[in-house]
């Protein structure tokens, strides 16, 4: 049997011989990776990279490894918890105004002071009944009234309420707006 390329391509070949010739490998230097020795030196020029990958991992590493839900954090007292407080119940409360004029003033939406000033013979004494009251509504003065003063619809805390009542049957009243 010979092994000669056949012209026939159904004729097998022998193994190995499809394959090309070996040649040389030329020589070549070796590679190196570039900055290897002044990787310090680039990390001190670019400092706030460093410090926001030192951050990122510190977190991550602080993460993974959080306290407990059952310890709460560590180092730190458990703290009492937080009551709830009761949400304040607002009430409208009308309130007259010694000063009509004062009343002309105020629109819905207005934050107020509402003063008491007592009258007595040896001078008065002004004390703060409400402070920051929303002014809800300005009814219209009725004919003949300015004398008497003016109504305004205020929105207050219920005690508020109770204390502006008390005090409009023994003192004049009057506002500041905030």
């Amino acid at each position: 049997m010979s092994f000669a390329p056949s012209p026939s391509p159904l004729v097998p070949r022998p193994p190995g011989t499809d394959t090309p010739a070996t040649c040389e490998v030329p020589h070549f230097a070796p590679v190196r990776v570039r900055g290897g020795r002044y990787q310090l030196a680039r990390l001190v020029r670019h400092r706030r990279r460093a410090i926001a990958a030192g951050l990122a991992v510190t977190a991550a590493a602080l993460l993974a490894v959080g306290p407990d839900k059952a310890d709460g954090a560590r180092g730190h007292p458990a703290a009492a918890p937080v009551r709830k407080q009761r949400a304040v119940e607002m009430v409208t409360a009308p309130v007259r105004i010694a000063d009509g004029a004062t009343v002309l003033l105020l629109r819905p939406g207005d934050r107020v002071d509402v003063i008491a000033a007592e009258s007595t013979a040896t001078g008065g004494d002004a004390r703060v009944i409400a402070r920051g009251a929303r002014v809800k509504k300005v009814p219209e003065p009725l004919e003949g009234a300015a004398e008497s003063g003016a109504l305004v619809v205020l929105s207050v805390p219920r005690s508020i309420a109770a204390r502006l009542a008390g005090a409009s049957a023994t003192a004049r009243l009057a506002v500041t707006l905030c």
